[in-house]
């Protein structure tokens, strides 16, 4: 189990190396500062062009001044309630394990978390704990089988075949 990994206020508490918090704490740090300056200076350019119903520019930075707030309120929350470090690893499947599984007759290797954790550049499929396929294989072990329902309301058959503590 997680070092503090407890659920209060309905809000998951998720597990981050540290190189991923200093990476998002890095990424936060320059949306907040250096990019919302810019695109406020972006959008004030445009808005000096005039007529501001057929300006794409303004309309572009707009949309873009919109997706930076979001990203800032989702790193924002996410690393207000991350815990840091290494998780406490027994063998179980749980946030923070890579699985190797076979998944309706197909070997899948995975990482159970948030797909944040992950190294930039890497290609390692991530799975929420509560994705269906997480949820059903949270707590296992290699060598156990259980079975989840697909959104389509198929059931699919897993085994986890490997579980190892995920290293960046």
């Amino acid at each position: 189990m997680l070092k503090g990994n407890t659920m209060s206020n309905d809000t998951q508490v998720t597990w981050l190396t540290q190189e991923a918090h200093d990476r998002l704490t890095a990424e936060l740090e320059q949306l907040s500062g250096p990019a919302r300056k810019e695109i406020a200076n972006r959008i004030e350019a445009a808005r000096e062009e005039g007529d501001l119903k057929e300006n794409g520019g303004y309309h572009a930075a707009k949309d873009e001044q919109g997706k930076i707030e979001a990203r800032i309120r989702q790193l924002t929350e996410l690393l207000k309630h991350a815990t840091v470090g290494e998780a406490d690893f027994d063998g179980t499947v749980e946030p923070g394990t890579v699985v190797t599984a076979v998944i309706a007759g197909d070997e899948s290797t995975f990482l159970v978390g948030n797909r944040e954790i992950v190294a930039e550049g890497s290609d390692l499929t991530v799975y929420s704990p509560v994705s269906p396929v997480g949820a059903a294989i949270v707590g296992l072990r290699a060598g156990e089988k259980t079975s989840y329902t697909a959104p389509n309301g198929k059931e699919i058959a897993v085994e986890v075949t490997k579980v190892e503590r995920y290293e960046p």
